[in-house]
């Protein structure tokens, strides 16, 4: 297993939720939702100081219901110390920085970088990253994976920006390993599919 393998903490997830900008309240309270719709995991964004109390919310909801939060827009060394010490069971970033990503291993957290083009996929992938983030998933389209999976079969590729309940099968139909959903999970129209995506299995 290498420092950062996501295989443990993804489990069988097929979708990933994401709780930007929220008070910690209600940051637990969509946490606690998605836990009850069978979507385990739960990243919450820390890019802005107020952000680390919920993420330490959210953190000390899932210990009680067994499940692990991680932290996302994390892209300093400095962030990944936050995260560490907010209980963060991963980190993720919008972008790659190999620094932190060797910071995040220095804390004994998985990291998962985000990444756009073959070049920055190679580039992880040759540093011992095998779970990328690919953003903005919308723009590069479910062909991208797709494509990406002929020379670099190895990675596993989570999903992520303008990502929800209508277009996540697509992308998960092209190889995609987890989607990340944002705002669908306020949306009530959404929760039904949301629900019955993370139910089928990998």
């Amino acid at each position: 297993m290498t420092a950062h393998d996501f295989a443990p903490l993804f489990g069988t997830a097929r979708v990933m939720v994401i709780l930007r900008d929220l008070p910690p309240t209600e940051t637990v309270r969509l946490a606690e939702r998605a836990w009850n719709l069978g979507i385990d995991v739960v990243e919450v964004p820390i890019r802005t100081p107020d952000a680390i109390l919920s993420l330490r919310a959210a953190v000390e909801a899932g210990k009680d219901r067994g499940r692990r939060v991680g932290a996302g827009t994390v892209r300093t060394p400095a962030q990944v110390r936050q995260a560490a010490s907010a209980g963060a069971a991963f980190t993720v970033a919008p972008g790659l920085d190999l620094a932190v990503a060797d910071a995040a291993v220095s804390y004994g957290i998985p990291h998962l970088p985000g990444v756009a083009t073959p070049t920055e996929a190679q580039l992880a992938l040759d540093h011992g990253l095998i779970w990328l983030k690919a953003f903005p998933a919308v723009s590069l389209g479910p062909r991208w994976f797709t494509a990406m999976a002929g020379p670099l079969p190895e990675l596993r590729f989570v999903a992520t920006g303008g990502i929800d309940a209508g277009n996540a099968a697509d992308f998960l139909a092209a190889g995609v390993r987890v989607v990340a959903v944002g705002s669908a999970l306020s949306d009530p129209r959404q929760i039904d599919r949301l629900a019955e995506l993370a139910a089928t299995p990998a």
